[in-house]
């Protein structure tokens, strides 16, 4: 490797890691206390639910997974009802890869449109742009290139409520990824409040067939009401496809 080749990597991974520092320090500067009005069950995992964080509120969610891969998301209740957010990730910057990539951009927006009663459950309709499975190809191998193995959920609308026994929350919905009316998708998650500490993740998403379906479950930790780290699988029984991830999710005021 020439030594001019050498510095660019050298300097990408640099300006990544000051630009991921940034966004991981940022959520010092709001004021999240044990008493504020905080959730972190937005999502379960990639499942979308109906929840949204009050205006001035800030979610930075970093994800850590395959290959080496590092996405940070934040996401800012800019007006009541109505969360807007943005998601950058960096493939190949965990480990000793010469070849990092910061992949482009992609954003969320959701709009909590009803907040559901003793009979209705709550519903949200969104967009996410997240894709994840970088560098497959379409035998789902990976070698490199610039496709992904998971598109991105695009449109959806979900619905959320309690269900069966106090603390366990179902979301399910249906989605299009890029639009495409002849391909709806579908989607389930639950989590279950365990304890005030520990909660349970399943989800079954991407739901058109069986194949491209994606079975996903995991842990959350509250290491502080506002901060949860979660331990996931993802992809279960995919073979070389399935992954373990882990991610920290943090939400404060602004």
């Amino acid at each position: 490797m020439s030594a001019l080749l050498f510095g660019e990597i050298f300097m990408k991974k640099i300006k990544f890691i000051a630009l991921f520092s940034i966004c991981l320090l940022l959520p010092t500067l709001g004021q999240a206390g044990e008493n504020d009005p905080i959730t972190l069950e937005s999502y379960v995992l990639d499942v979308p639910t109906a929840e949204v964080f009050d205006r001035y509120q800030a979610s930075f969610l970093t994800r850590a997974y395959d290959h080496g891969t590092l996405m940070e998301t934040i996401d800012f209740g800019v007006y009541p009802r109505i969360n807007l957010g943005i998601s950058l990730a960096a493939h190949e910057l965990i480990g000793s890869s010469s070849s990092v990539r910061v992949l482009k951009p992609n954003f969320q927006v959701k709009w909590k449109v009803y907040d559901g009663s003793l009979y209705l459950p709550a519903i949200a309709v969104g967009y996410d742009g997240r894709r994840y499975g970088y560098g497959y190809d379409k035998h789902r191998r990976y070698t490199g290139t610039k496709e992904y193995l998971d598109d991105s959920k695009g449109g959806y609308v979900t619905f959320s409520r309690e269900i069966i026994i106090p603390g366990l929350m179902a979301s399910a919905g249906i989605n299009l990824s890029d639009f495409k009316f002849d391909e709806i998708y579908l989607f389930t998650g639950v989590f279950y409040h365990l304890t005030d500490t520990i909660n349970l993740l399943a989800e079954w998403d991407n739901l058109h067939n069986i194949r491209d379906s994606r079975a996903n479950a995991g842990v959350r930790f509250y290491l502080h009401p506002s901060l949860a780290l979660d331990g996931v699988v993802r992809r279960i029984g995919r073979g070389d496809e399935s992954e373990r991830i882990l991610q920290i999710h943090y939400v404060t005021n602004f």
